[in-house]
Protein backbone atom coordinates (compact mmCIF):
# COMPACT_ATOMS: atom_id res chain seq x y z
CA UNK A 1 0.00 0.00 0.00
CA UNK A 2 1.25 3.46 -0.79
CA UNK A 3 0.75 6.46 1.31
CA UNK A 4 0.80 9.82 -0.08
CA UNK A 5 -0.61 13.45 1.45
CA UNK A 6 -2.41 14.85 -1.45
CA UNK A 7 -3.84 18.66 -1.55
CA UNK A 8 -7.62 18.86 -2.86
CA UNK A 9 -9.51 21.43 -3.73
CA UNK A 10 -12.71 22.26 -1.80
CA UNK A 11 -15.09 21.04 -4.33
CA UNK A 12 -12.88 17.82 -4.74
CA UNK A 13 -13.11 17.26 -0.82
CA UNK A 14 -17.10 17.32 -1.29
CA UNK A 15 -16.86 14.98 -4.00
CA UNK A 16 -14.98 12.58 -1.68
CA UNK A 17 -17.50 13.16 0.61
CA UNK A 18 -20.48 12.25 -0.96
CA UNK A 19 -18.44 9.22 -2.33
CA UNK A 20 -18.00 8.45 1.19
CA UNK A 21 -21.19 8.56 2.43
CA UNK A 22 -22.80 6.71 -1.36
CA UNK A 23 -20.59 3.85 -0.83
CA UNK A 24 -20.05 3.87 2.95
CA UNK A 25 -16.60 4.18 3.36
CA UNK A 26 -14.73 4.78 5.98
CA UNK A 27 -12.26 7.49 5.28
CA UNK A 28 -11.40 9.49 1.88
CA UNK A 29 -8.78 7.26 1.37
CA UNK A 30 -11.31 5.11 0.57
CA UNK A 31 -13.16 7.23 -1.76
CA UNK A 32 -10.02 8.23 -3.70
CA UNK A 33 -9.69 4.64 -4.50
CA UNK A 34 -13.33 3.82 -5.42
CA UNK A 35 -12.40 6.31 -7.93
CA UNK A 36 -9.71 5.24 -9.58
CA UNK A 37 -11.71 1.53 -9.95
CA UNK A 38 -14.47 3.43 -11.81
CA UNK A 39 -12.68 5.61 -13.42
CA UNK A 40 -10.15 2.48 -14.50
CA UNK A 41 -13.10 1.48 -16.68
CA UNK A 42 -13.06 4.77 -19.12
CA UNK A 43 -9.41 5.04 -19.77
CA UNK A 44 -7.48 1.94 -21.52
CA UNK A 45 -4.24 1.06 -19.36
CA UNK A 46 -1.74 -1.12 -21.36
CA UNK A 47 1.69 -2.17 -20.45
CA UNK A 48 4.76 -0.62 -22.65
CA UNK A 49 5.83 -3.52 -25.35
CA UNK A 50 9.54 -4.08 -25.37
CA UNK A 51 11.09 -2.70 -28.30
CA UNK A 52 12.28 -6.49 -29.53
CA UNK A 53 9.20 -7.38 -28.92
CA UNK A 54 7.65 -5.10 -31.64
CA UNK A 55 10.70 -6.29 -34.32
CA UNK A 56 9.73 -9.56 -33.54
CA UNK A 57 5.93 -9.04 -34.16
CA UNK A 58 6.46 -6.93 -37.16
CA UNK A 59 8.64 -10.46 -38.42
CA UNK A 60 5.81 -12.34 -38.24
CA UNK A 61 3.58 -10.16 -39.55
CA UNK A 62 5.52 -9.80 -43.07
CA UNK A 63 5.87 -13.74 -43.02
CA UNK A 64 3.27 -15.67 -45.66
CA UNK A 65 0.12 -16.76 -44.24
CA UNK A 66 -0.58 -21.09 -44.33
CA UNK A 67 -3.95 -21.40 -46.52
CA UNK A 68 -5.20 -23.96 -44.06
CA UNK A 69 -8.90 -24.81 -45.72
CA UNK A 70 -11.29 -27.06 -44.16
CA UNK A 71 -10.81 -28.84 -40.60
CA UNK A 72 -10.69 -32.20 -42.95
CA UNK A 73 -7.10 -30.30 -44.84
CA UNK A 74 -5.79 -29.19 -41.30
CA UNK A 75 -6.31 -32.66 -39.95
CA UNK A 76 -4.47 -33.89 -42.60
CA UNK A 77 -2.21 -31.51 -42.95
CA UNK A 78 -0.65 -31.84 -39.03
CA UNK A 79 -1.37 -35.62 -39.18
CA UNK A 80 -4.28 -35.77 -36.73
CA UNK A 81 -6.53 -38.12 -38.65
Amino acid sequence: MVKAIVEIDNEANRVLNILKAEYGLKDKSQAINKMAHEFKRFVRIEPEIRPEYARKLKAIQKQKSIKIGSIKDFRKRYGLE
